[in-house]
């Protein structure tokens, strides 16, 4: 049942250094194994409804003062009265009656452009004039008395009751205005009106007024620029001599097209006058036939042929003196005669058609040469010519714009348009708008329910200590074997009655009164612990219970005088060990006195059984007291404690060991080794989850048997377990009573 000596120190060495380094009241890191973030799993609607059922008064009450409180400042505001003008904006409307102004459309910025007059409207240059009519500067107080009053008229002027807003979808503007008086209300809210729409209108007025000046100035100037480009014009249209330079430089194109199409069939009709020269210069007679002038030197050359072959014929047949010889001979000669004085002729002909196509072609070209110079002096004139012209044309052209400018913005600066108009004014209200006390109310009934039951969720959202068994179960990975309901006073209930001091009659309990309806709620409880302790461990019995906290404080001393005395009530020899040498208590509680106990036998090596006391007046009660305090005591337990268990466990049925809390002391984890099992004390809504969880861990990784977790002085208020021992009380009570002797 109990580990060797050697077990005891490897399990001492592992987990050693952490417990020991810590100090009382530290919380351990998580250990391995354990889910760090417990709260992760969903938290079930119920609970939320318990949170504020656990709150309700705290939520009641503070939805209460609310709403009173709103109720009161309410009735105590002083009434308001709301007057609204309303306004039309119709962009259609041109702002003009002549120029582009007239033809204008609106564009499409509807939303922009509305945005700009309501700007407008809660402008210095709108207001002014209604703040100084109805005097409402004098109304709001100067946080700074040491303002000049001077400067003070000079800042911008701010209406805080005016309020201009615009229904969606609609080209109207509503200026509203608030206050205590309705008929100046309804004054304020026309007077802003009127002062927008003479606003808008002076605005467009010094704008055309601001804008013909300037032209008129500008005017000037383009009339004496517009004179001097026509002088310039006129000037250069006297040194070309010539009305229209572009005609003249259209009759020179024509003509130099015509010279160059002349020169052109010159220069062909000399190449070819030039090839038949040369042809006709070679002395050859077919060149000769071949030129222009070969036709009768053809016919000639025919005649010559037949007056040869006729003389020919004669010669044959007759002499020389034969007249038909002489005839003949006579014939060819003037032929011959003739072909020649013909063929000379030709070609004289032939070089004088040359010479005259060659000088035809010089004078050709001179005139073109001439002409195309002319053509260049006239066309680069032109340009200049055009560009003056066009200067002197837009300089004309821009004057008259400019004059036609000034005189629409003239008639356009008196006409006022109604673009900008008044669709109804404002007239002064019968009813208050201000405070809607029905509304603040219900305002501050639901702010305040929200607020206090958010307030309400996120307290115990941000608790980190444990409340109810399902909670602890889950966030320490053990099982709960108990609750133990809160008693309000402890005073002279947690010590047995003194030697001879006499019980209420028919008492059970010596720790408690009988008609305690509060402290018969809190034994039956301890009862049901020491069932479920004991009888619910089945493979094996255990006869040696250690009981331990994570904290001091938690009422771990006192659970275990009362598990003690709930065992020996019934006939069972029940042994306390108290092991707390730091801190002992169970003397105290039990109304002992004692010198020596526990650290004696752990340093003197006396026996253990020479140290119990029993505890008067409670039979099969008795403790084994710490004695005096000893730090070396304290190092020392873990050897000699599982001897006196193992001791004790032969002649008692239960021994109770009470120790120091777990964290930050190496007691508990030294003795959670020696007993058959370890019982862990929680105090409802203060011990700390991840101190609890640490605490479990480490028992577990120990491989000590720890059979479950008792919640400590649950209360209505940390979880719904209360309950239950209120319906136990009043079960109680009733049975007492039925059984009470008359």
């Amino acid at each position: 049942m109990k580990r060797s000596l050697e077990e005891l120190e490897i399990a001492i060495e592992e987990q050693g250094l952490r417990n020991l380094q810590a100090a009382p009241g530290y919380v351990a890191a998580p250990a391995q194994g354990w889910d760090a973030d417990p709260e992760e799993q969903s938290v079930p609607l119920s609970h939320y409804l318990w949170v504020v059922r656990r709150h309700r008064w705290k939520i009641l009450s503070f939805i209460a003062i609310s709403v009173i409180a709103t109720l009161i400042v309410s009735k105590r505001l002083t009434p308001m009265y709301e007057s609204t003008v309303t306004v039309d904006v119709d962009r259609k409307i041109p702002t003009g009656v002549v120029g582009e102004e007239a033809a204008q459309s609106a564009l499409n910025d509807a939303d922009q452009f509305l945005a700009t007059q309501i700007k407008l409207i809660q402008s210095d240059a709108v207001l002014r004039p209604v703040a100084d009519q109805y005097h409402l500067r004098d109304e709001e107080k100067v946080a700074d008395p040491a303002v000049d009053q001077a400067l003070r008229l000079d800042a911008p002027v701010a209406l805080k009751q005016l309020k201009v807003t615009r229904p969606p979808n609609t080209y109207l503007l509503l200026i509203s205005y608030r206050s205590k008086d309705p008929r100046l209300a309804a004054d304020v809210a026309n007077g802003v009106a009127r002062s927008y729409v003479e606003h808008t209108y002076d605005i467009r007025f010094r704008s055309s007024a601001s804008l013909s000046t300037f032209m008129e100035k500008q005017l000037e100037e383009l009339r004496a620029k517009m004179e001097r480009s026509n002088m310039a014009l006129a000037q250069f249209e006297k040194e070309m001599n010539v009305i229209n330079p572009e005609e003249k430089t259209n009759i020179l194109s024509a003509r130099l097209l015509q010279l160059n199409t002349d020169y052109t069939t010159a220069q062909t009709e000399r190449v070819k006058k030039e090839a038949a020269f040369r042809s006709v210069s070679t002395g050859t007679l077919e060149s000769e036939q071949a030129s222009s002038q070969g036709e009768a030197l053809k016919h000639l050359t025919e005649r010559l042929g037949q007056a040869q072959e006729k003389f020919a014929e004669v010669k044959t047949h007759y002499g020389p003196n034969h007249p038909e010889y002489r005839k003949a001979e006579t014939e060819l000669t003037q032929v011959q005669s003739q072909f020649d004085i013909t063929r000379t002729g030709v070609i004289r002909r032939v070089e004088v058609e040359y010479r005259e196509a060659l000088n035809r072609e010089a004078m050709l070209q001179k005139a073109v040469s001439e002409a195309k110079v002319e053509f260049d002096r006239i066309n680069a004139r032109s340009f200049e010519y055009d560009s003056v012209k066009h200067e002197a044309e837009a300089d004309k052209k821009l004057y008259e714009e400019l004059i036609t400018k000034i005189r629409e913005a003239g008639i356009n600066a008196g006409f006022q348009s109604n673009m900008v108009r008044i669709a109804d004014n404002a007239r002064p209200g019968w009813k208050p708008v201000f405070p809607n006390i029905v509304l603040n109310v219900l305002l501050a009934f639901l702010f305040s329910a929200l607020v206090a039951v958010g307030g309400a969720v996120l307290s115990d959202t941000l608790d980190n200590t444990v409340r109810d068994s399902e909670q602890v179960s889950r966030i320490a990975k053990a099982e709960v074997i108990g609750g133990l309901p809160h008693v309000k006073c402890w005073k002279n209930r947690l010590a047995v009655a003194a030697p001879g001091a006499k019980l209420p009659a028919g008492a059970t309990d010596l720790t408690h009164r009988e008609d305690d309806r509060m402290m018969r709620s809190f034994e039956e409880a301890v009862r049901t612990l020491r069932n479920t302790i004991l009888l619910g461990s089945f493979d094996r019995r255990i006869k040696s219970l250690m009981i331990t906290s994570a904290t001091p404080g938690e009422g771990k001393s006192t659970v275990a005088v009362h598990l003690a005395l709930a065992h020996a009530q019934q006939e069972h020899k029940t042994l306390i060990i108290d092991c707390d040498l730091r801190r002992p208590s169970i003397d105290r509680k039990l109304g002992l006195t004692v010198s020596t106990g526990l650290s004696g036998v752990i340093l003197n090596g006396s026996s253990w059984q020479d140290s119990v006391r029993a505890v008067p007046e409670v039979s099969n009660l008795y403790v084994l007291p710490t004695g005096p305090s000893s730090r070396r005591a304290a190092d020392l337990i873990g050897n000699a404690l599982p001897q006196i268990l193992e001791e004790a466990g032969a002649e008692y049925d239960l021994v109770i060991v009470d120790t120091p809390p777990a964290l930050g002391f190496p007691e508990p984890i030294q003795i959670a080794t020696a007993v058959d099992g370890v019982a862990v004390i929680a105090l409802a809504g203060q011990t700390n989850r991840k101190a609890l969880a640490s605490v479990v861990s480490t028992l577990q990784r120990l491989r000590a048997n720890v059979v479950g977790i008792v919640l400590n002085e649950i209360t209505k208020d940390v979880g719904d377990s209360y309950y239950y021992h209120g319906y136990y009380g009043k079960y109680s009570r009733y049975y007492h009573q039925a059984t009470e002797p008359t």
